[in-house]
Protein backbone atom coordinates (compact mmCIF):
# COMPACT_ATOMS: atom_id res chain seq x y z
CA UNK A 1 0.00 0.00 0.00
CA UNK A 2 1.70 3.63 -0.83
CA UNK A 3 1.88 6.03 1.95
CA UNK A 4 -0.35 8.74 2.04
CA UNK A 5 1.37 12.26 0.64
CA UNK A 6 2.84 14.62 3.45
CA UNK A 7 2.77 17.93 3.97
CA UNK A 8 6.13 19.43 5.45
CA UNK A 9 6.07 20.39 8.91
CA UNK A 10 8.25 23.31 8.47
CA UNK A 11 5.15 24.52 6.03
CA UNK A 12 3.14 25.03 8.60
CA UNK A 13 2.81 28.75 9.57
CA UNK A 14 -0.16 30.53 10.33
CA UNK A 15 -1.49 32.86 7.42
CA UNK A 16 -1.97 36.75 8.61
CA UNK A 17 -5.47 37.75 9.68
CA UNK A 18 -5.02 40.67 7.25
CA UNK A 19 -5.18 38.66 4.34
CA UNK A 20 -8.44 37.56 5.62
CA UNK A 21 -10.02 40.63 6.49
CA UNK A 22 -8.64 41.59 3.18
CA UNK A 23 -10.86 39.56 1.26
CA UNK A 24 -13.80 40.21 3.30
CA UNK A 25 -13.29 43.52 2.82
CA UNK A 26 -13.54 42.94 -0.78
CA UNK A 27 -16.57 40.91 -0.66
CA UNK A 28 -18.69 43.87 1.21
CA UNK A 29 -17.41 46.30 -1.86
CA UNK A 30 -18.78 43.39 -4.48
CA UNK A 31 -21.78 43.63 -2.75
CA UNK A 32 -22.00 47.46 -2.97
CA UNK A 33 -21.04 47.85 1.19
CA UNK A 34 -18.96 51.20 1.60
CA UNK A 35 -15.96 49.98 3.21
CA UNK A 36 -13.47 51.98 4.91
CA UNK A 37 -9.60 49.66 4.94
CA UNK A 38 -7.75 50.71 7.44
CA UNK A 39 -5.61 47.44 7.84
CA UNK A 40 -3.01 46.84 4.89
CA UNK A 41 0.35 48.61 5.17
CA UNK A 42 0.35 50.17 1.70
CA UNK A 43 0.58 53.85 0.50
CA UNK A 44 -2.13 54.35 -1.80
CA UNK A 45 -0.08 56.83 -3.63
CA UNK A 46 1.57 54.57 -5.91
CA UNK A 47 5.33 54.70 -7.35
CA UNK A 48 6.61 58.07 -7.87
CA UNK A 49 5.37 59.34 -11.41
CA UNK A 50 8.85 59.47 -12.39
CA UNK A 51 9.19 55.85 -11.71
CA UNK A 52 5.99 55.26 -13.72
CA UNK A 53 6.66 57.57 -16.75
CA UNK A 54 10.22 55.55 -17.00
CA UNK A 55 8.34 51.89 -16.50
CA UNK A 56 5.93 53.07 -19.68
CA UNK A 57 9.13 54.31 -21.44
CA UNK A 58 10.78 50.55 -21.07
CA UNK A 59 7.91 48.57 -22.08
CA UNK A 60 6.73 50.93 -24.63
CA UNK A 61 10.36 50.27 -26.58
CA UNK A 62 9.84 46.76 -26.99
CA UNK A 63 13.22 45.69 -25.44
CA UNK A 64 13.61 41.88 -24.53
CA UNK A 65 13.31 42.33 -20.88
CA UNK A 66 15.65 39.72 -19.82
CA UNK A 67 17.83 38.21 -16.83
CA UNK A 68 20.18 40.65 -14.92
CA UNK A 69 22.37 39.53 -12.50
CA UNK A 70 21.13 37.91 -9.34
CA UNK A 71 21.89 40.80 -7.06
CA UNK A 72 20.28 43.49 -9.40
CA UNK A 73 21.75 45.93 -11.96
CA UNK A 74 24.86 47.80 -11.64
CA UNK A 75 23.53 50.88 -12.75
CA UNK A 76 20.70 49.91 -9.61
CA UNK A 77 23.20 49.09 -7.32
CA UNK A 78 25.34 52.25 -7.46
CA UNK A 79 21.69 54.22 -7.23
CA UNK A 80 21.01 52.82 -4.26
CA UNK A 81 24.72 53.08 -2.52
CA UNK A 82 24.09 57.01 -3.35
CA UNK A 83 20.90 56.99 -1.72
CA UNK A 84 23.25 56.27 1.25
CA UNK A 85 25.30 58.65 0.34
CA UNK A 86 22.34 61.28 0.93
CA UNK A 87 20.22 60.40 3.65
CA UNK A 88 23.35 59.03 6.14
CA UNK A 89 26.23 60.28 5.05
CA UNK A 90 27.26 56.48 4.53
CA UNK A 91 29.74 55.36 1.84
CA UNK A 92 28.66 51.90 0.89
CA UNK A 93 30.55 50.06 -1.76
CA UNK A 94 27.65 48.58 -4.35
CA UNK A 95 29.21 45.60 -4.37
CA UNK A 96 27.61 45.22 -0.94
CA UNK A 97 23.97 46.07 -2.03
CA UNK A 98 21.87 42.97 -2.91
CA UNK A 99 18.68 44.17 -5.23
CA UNK A 100 15.78 41.24 -3.96
CA UNK A 101 12.25 40.59 -4.63
CA UNK A 102 10.89 42.56 -2.28
CA UNK A 103 11.85 42.99 1.18
CA UNK A 104 10.44 39.38 1.55
CA UNK A 105 12.74 38.27 -0.39
CA UNK A 106 15.91 40.15 1.09
CA UNK A 107 14.81 38.76 5.01
CA UNK A 108 15.04 34.79 3.18
CA UNK A 109 18.78 35.58 1.85
CA UNK A 110 19.46 37.04 5.15
CA UNK A 111 17.93 34.22 7.31
CA UNK A 112 19.10 31.28 5.12
CA UNK A 113 22.68 33.04 4.97
CA UNK A 114 23.11 33.92 8.72
CA UNK A 115 21.95 30.88 10.51
CA UNK A 116 22.09 27.12 10.95
CA UNK A 117 18.67 25.08 11.41
CA UNK A 118 18.90 24.93 14.95
CA UNK A 119 20.42 28.49 15.80
CA UNK A 120 18.46 31.33 18.09
CA UNK A 121 17.53 34.34 16.95
CA UNK A 122 15.63 36.80 19.14
CA UNK A 123 13.06 39.26 17.86
CA UNK A 124 10.27 41.54 19.49
CA UNK A 125 6.65 40.73 20.23
CA UNK A 126 4.88 42.37 19.22
CA UNK A 127 6.34 42.24 15.99
CA UNK A 128 5.96 41.59 12.27
CA UNK A 129 4.88 38.02 11.84
CA UNK A 130 6.53 36.83 9.10
CA UNK A 131 10.09 37.01 10.71
CA UNK A 132 9.14 34.50 13.02
CA UNK A 133 7.21 32.26 10.30
CA UNK A 134 10.08 32.15 8.05
CA UNK A 135 12.79 31.61 10.46
CA UNK A 136 10.62 28.87 12.10
CA UNK A 137 10.51 26.81 8.60
CA UNK A 138 13.83 27.08 8.33
CA UNK A 139 14.02 25.22 10.73
CA UNK A 140 15.66 28.56 13.35
CA UNK A 141 14.66 28.48 17.01
CA UNK A 142 12.90 31.93 17.51
CA UNK A 143 13.16 33.63 20.96
CA UNK A 144 10.57 36.14 21.46
CA UNK A 145 11.24 39.13 23.65
CA UNK A 146 8.05 40.45 25.61
CA UNK A 147 8.00 44.09 24.76
CA UNK A 148 5.34 46.25 25.58
CA UNK A 149 4.52 49.62 26.41
CA UNK A 150 6.79 50.03 29.45
CA UNK A 151 9.66 49.40 27.09
CA UNK A 152 8.10 51.41 23.84
CA UNK A 153 7.82 48.07 22.67
CA UNK A 154 11.45 48.08 21.19
CA UNK A 155 14.13 45.33 22.67
CA UNK A 156 16.77 45.88 25.34
CA UNK A 157 20.66 44.48 25.98
CA UNK A 158 18.93 43.34 29.20
CA UNK A 159 16.41 41.11 27.60
CA UNK A 160 18.84 39.69 25.44
CA UNK A 161 21.08 39.15 28.59
CA UNK A 162 18.34 37.66 30.04
CA UNK A 163 17.27 35.11 26.76
CA UNK A 164 20.35 33.69 26.99
CA UNK A 165 20.34 32.77 30.46
CA UNK A 166 17.14 31.16 29.68
CA UNK A 167 17.23 29.40 26.31
CA UNK A 168 21.30 29.80 25.60
CA UNK A 169 22.92 31.72 23.24
CA UNK A 170 21.67 33.27 20.37
CA UNK A 171 22.50 33.97 16.68
CA UNK A 172 20.85 36.42 15.69
CA UNK A 173 18.82 39.96 16.33
CA UNK A 174 16.08 40.85 14.23
CA UNK A 175 15.33 44.32 14.76
CA UNK A 176 12.55 47.02 13.26
CA UNK A 177 13.09 50.52 13.29
CA UNK A 178 10.23 51.64 12.71
CA UNK A 179 8.99 48.77 13.63
CA UNK A 180 5.24 47.17 12.54
CA UNK A 181 3.23 46.96 14.11
CA UNK A 182 3.81 49.70 16.48
CA UNK A 183 5.94 52.52 14.46
CA UNK A 184 8.44 52.35 17.43
CA UNK A 185 11.56 53.73 16.89
CA UNK A 186 15.07 53.07 18.58
CA UNK A 187 17.29 56.43 19.06
CA UNK A 188 20.54 56.27 18.10
CA UNK A 189 22.20 55.85 21.87
CA UNK A 190 19.86 52.25 22.14
CA UNK A 191 20.68 51.39 18.53
CA UNK A 192 24.52 51.79 19.56
CA UNK A 193 23.91 49.52 22.96
CA UNK A 194 22.11 46.73 21.02
CA UNK A 195 24.67 46.55 18.66
CA UNK A 196 27.70 47.11 20.56
CA UNK A 197 25.72 44.07 22.55
CA UNK A 198 25.49 42.28 19.42
CA UNK A 199 29.28 42.22 18.16
CA UNK A 200 30.24 41.34 21.73
CA UNK A 201 28.66 38.62 21.68
CA UNK A 202 28.95 37.49 18.52
CA UNK A 203 24.93 37.87 17.04
CA UNK A 204 24.30 38.57 13.71
CA UNK A 205 22.10 41.80 13.71
CA UNK A 206 19.28 41.68 10.96
CA UNK A 207 18.01 45.45 10.60
CA UNK A 208 14.83 46.02 9.39
CA UNK A 209 14.73 49.60 7.91
CA UNK A 210 12.10 49.48 5.49
CA UNK A 211 9.86 52.32 7.20
CA UNK A 212 13.15 54.75 6.83
CA UNK A 213 11.93 57.99 5.51
CA UNK A 214 8.17 57.93 7.10
CA UNK A 215 9.22 59.52 10.18
CA UNK A 216 8.22 61.84 12.54
CA UNK A 217 10.66 63.74 13.98
CA UNK A 218 10.89 67.05 16.45
CA UNK A 219 12.82 70.08 14.88
CA UNK A 220 15.99 70.13 14.36
CA UNK A 221 16.54 66.32 14.75
CA UNK A 222 19.97 64.79 13.16
CA UNK A 223 18.19 61.59 13.09
CA UNK A 224 15.10 62.46 11.19
CA UNK A 225 14.54 59.91 8.89
CA UNK A 226 16.20 56.83 10.94
CA UNK A 227 19.23 55.10 12.25
CA UNK A 228 21.30 52.93 10.07
CA UNK A 229 22.72 50.41 11.74
CA UNK A 230 25.48 50.61 9.21
CA UNK A 231 26.55 53.80 10.88
CA UNK A 232 27.69 51.93 13.61
CA UNK A 233 29.11 48.64 12.95
CA UNK A 234 28.59 46.55 9.35
CA UNK A 235 28.55 43.07 10.39
CA UNK A 236 25.17 43.00 10.58
CA UNK A 237 22.51 42.92 7.47
CA UNK A 238 20.37 46.07 6.87
CA UNK A 239 16.81 45.94 4.93
CA UNK A 240 14.94 48.07 3.34
CA UNK A 241 12.54 48.26 0.06
CA UNK A 242 11.19 50.61 -2.46
CA UNK A 243 7.66 49.53 -0.78
CA UNK A 244 6.83 52.14 2.29
CA UNK A 245 8.71 55.24 1.09
CA UNK A 246 8.46 55.26 -2.38
CA UNK A 247 4.70 53.47 -2.01
CA UNK A 248 5.92 50.49 -4.72
CA UNK A 249 4.63 48.30 -3.08
CA UNK A 250 3.75 45.83 -6.03
CA UNK A 251 6.75 46.12 -7.95
CA UNK A 252 7.95 43.89 -5.69
CA UNK A 253 11.96 45.17 -5.23
CA UNK A 254 13.73 45.66 -1.94
CA UNK A 255 17.08 45.32 -0.78
CA UNK A 256 20.01 44.28 1.44
CA UNK A 257 23.20 45.81 2.56
CA UNK A 258 25.19 42.70 2.82
CA UNK A 259 28.31 42.25 4.93
CA UNK A 260 31.67 41.36 3.39
CA UNK A 261 31.67 37.85 5.15
CA UNK A 262 28.41 36.59 3.14
CA UNK A 263 28.83 38.31 -0.09
CA UNK A 264 29.07 35.55 -1.38
CA UNK A 265 26.89 33.18 -0.32
CA UNK A 266 23.67 35.66 -1.06
CA UNK A 267 25.00 36.17 -4.45
CA UNK A 268 24.54 32.44 -4.88
CA UNK A 269 21.54 31.94 -2.96
CA UNK A 270 19.79 34.62 -4.67
CA UNK A 271 20.28 33.06 -7.98
CA UNK A 272 19.34 29.68 -7.24
CA UNK A 273 16.09 30.55 -5.16
CA UNK A 274 15.18 33.70 -7.67
CA UNK A 275 17.71 34.27 -10.21
CA UNK A 276 17.03 37.61 -10.24
CA UNK A 277 14.41 40.42 -9.35
CA UNK A 278 12.16 41.17 -11.80
CA UNK A 279 13.94 43.53 -14.55
CA UNK A 280 11.62 46.11 -15.92
CA UNK A 281 10.80 46.99 -12.27
CA UNK A 282 14.76 47.68 -11.79
CA UNK A 283 15.32 49.55 -14.94
CA UNK A 284 12.78 52.21 -13.61
CA UNK A 285 13.09 51.93 -9.90
CA UNK A 286 16.72 54.19 -10.91
CA UNK A 287 14.36 57.14 -10.89
CA UNK A 288 12.95 56.55 -7.45
CA UNK A 289 16.33 58.28 -6.32
CA UNK A 290 15.76 61.73 -8.55
CA UNK A 291 14.95 64.69 -7.14
CA UNK A 292 11.61 64.81 -8.02
CA UNK A 293 10.48 61.41 -6.41
CA UNK A 294 12.62 62.02 -3.32
CA UNK A 295 10.24 65.04 -3.59
CA UNK A 296 6.87 63.44 -3.78
CA UNK A 297 7.56 60.77 -1.54
CA UNK A 298 8.28 63.82 1.03
CA UNK A 299 4.40 64.80 0.19
CA UNK A 300 3.40 61.51 0.97
CA UNK A 301 4.99 61.20 4.76
CA UNK A 302 3.67 65.12 4.93
CA UNK A 303 0.03 63.58 4.40
CA UNK A 304 0.89 60.58 7.10
CA UNK A 305 1.68 63.36 9.58
CA UNK A 306 -1.40 65.17 9.38
CA UNK A 307 -3.07 61.62 9.73
CA UNK A 308 -1.30 60.59 12.66
CA UNK A 309 -1.88 64.05 14.39
CA UNK A 310 -5.38 63.77 13.80
CA UNK A 311 -4.90 60.14 15.55
CA UNK A 312 -3.39 61.00 18.09
CA UNK A 313 -5.18 63.91 19.30
CA UNK A 314 -8.26 61.48 18.97
CA UNK A 315 -7.21 58.96 21.10
CA UNK A 316 -9.47 59.61 24.02
CA UNK A 317 -12.58 59.34 21.68
CA UNK A 318 -11.48 55.74 21.41
CA UNK A 319 -10.60 54.66 24.46
CA UNK A 320 -8.04 52.77 23.74
CA UNK A 321 -5.19 52.04 26.35
CA UNK A 322 -1.24 51.54 26.17
CA UNK A 323 -1.39 52.87 22.48
CA UNK A 324 2.46 53.15 21.04
CA UNK A 325 3.66 56.27 20.18
CA UNK A 326 3.85 55.72 16.33
CA UNK A 327 7.53 57.23 15.72
CA UNK A 328 7.37 56.50 12.06
CA UNK A 329 5.77 54.11 9.59
CA UNK A 330 1.96 54.60 9.63
CA UNK A 331 0.19 52.70 12.10
CA UNK A 332 -1.49 52.99 15.56
CA UNK A 333 -1.12 49.72 17.50
CA UNK A 334 -3.42 49.34 20.95
CA UNK A 335 -4.78 48.24 23.90
CA UNK A 336 -9.01 48.10 23.23
CA UNK A 337 -9.58 48.51 26.28
CA UNK A 338 -13.12 49.00 27.46
CA UNK A 339 -13.60 48.83 23.97
CA UNK A 340 -13.34 45.04 24.13
CA UNK A 341 -16.19 44.29 26.70
CA UNK A 342 -18.88 41.94 25.32
CA UNK A 343 -16.35 40.35 23.00
CA UNK A 344 -14.39 37.17 23.02
CA UNK A 345 -10.74 38.27 21.58
CA UNK A 346 -9.77 41.47 19.43
CA UNK A 347 -10.82 39.27 16.18
CA UNK A 348 -14.07 39.36 17.59
CA UNK A 349 -14.17 42.62 17.39
CA UNK A 350 -12.57 43.82 14.52
CA UNK A 351 -14.91 41.02 12.54
CA UNK A 352 -17.90 43.19 14.39
CA UNK A 353 -16.68 46.84 13.55
CA UNK A 354 -16.21 45.49 9.66
CA UNK A 355 -19.73 44.27 9.45
CA UNK A 356 -21.67 46.99 11.27
CA UNK A 357 -19.71 49.65 10.14
CA UNK A 358 -17.83 49.07 7.05
CA UNK A 359 -14.56 49.52 8.60
CA UNK A 360 -11.72 47.55 8.83
CA UNK A 361 -8.68 47.17 11.38
CA UNK A 362 -6.15 44.05 11.97
CA UNK A 363 -6.59 42.49 15.28
CA UNK A 364 -3.26 42.49 17.11
CA UNK A 365 -3.28 38.04 17.11
CA UNK A 366 -1.04 38.46 13.56
CA UNK A 367 1.55 40.27 15.78
CA UNK A 368 1.68 38.69 19.17
CA UNK A 369 0.19 35.26 19.41
CA UNK A 370 0.25 35.54 23.45
CA UNK A 371 -1.31 39.29 24.76
CA UNK A 372 -2.32 40.13 21.16
CA UNK A 373 -6.41 39.06 22.03
CA UNK A 374 -7.08 42.06 23.42
CA UNK A 375 -5.08 44.38 20.95
CA UNK A 376 -5.76 46.06 17.03
CA UNK A 377 -3.73 47.64 14.47
CA UNK A 378 -4.74 50.76 12.58
CA UNK A 379 -2.87 51.85 9.37
CA UNK A 380 -3.33 55.17 8.42
CA UNK A 381 -1.43 54.67 5.13
CA UNK A 382 -4.76 55.18 3.34
CA UNK A 383 -5.18 59.02 3.85
CA UNK A 384 -6.64 61.47 5.89
CA UNK A 385 -10.35 61.86 4.75
CA UNK A 386 -10.48 57.93 5.05
CA UNK A 387 -8.89 57.82 8.52
CA UNK A 388 -11.10 60.44 9.97
CA UNK A 389 -14.32 59.14 8.55
CA UNK A 390 -13.48 55.64 9.98
CA UNK A 391 -12.57 56.78 13.16
CA UNK A 392 -16.36 58.37 13.32
CA UNK A 393 -17.54 55.44 12.50
CA UNK A 394 -15.29 53.24 15.43
CA UNK A 395 -16.68 56.05 18.01
CA UNK A 396 -20.06 55.13 16.58
CA UNK A 397 -19.60 51.44 17.09
CA UNK A 398 -18.67 51.70 19.88
CA UNK A 399 -20.72 53.90 21.50
CA UNK A 400 -23.65 52.08 19.90
CA UNK A 401 -22.68 49.03 22.01
CA UNK A 402 -21.32 51.14 25.22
Amino acid sequence: MNRPLTVAARAQVPPFAVMDILARVADLRAAGRDVISLCAGEPGGGAPSAVSAAAASIHAAGAPLTYTPALGTAELREAIAGHYRRWYGLDVPARNVAVTTGSSGAFMLAFLSAFNAGDRVALARPGYPAYKNILRALGIDVVELDCGPETRFQPAPGQLEAAVLERGRLAGLVLASPANPTGTMVSRTELAALAGWCAANSVRLVSDEIYHGITYPAAGDPDAKGVCAWELDRSGVVISSFSKYWGMTGWRLGWALVPDDLVGVVDALAGNVALCPPAPAQMAAVEAFSELSYAEADTSVADFARTRAYLLANLDRLGWADAAPADGAFYLYANLGAAMDGFADSAAYCSALLEAEGVAVVPGLDFDTLNGSRTVRLSFAAGYDAVREGLERIVNFQRARA
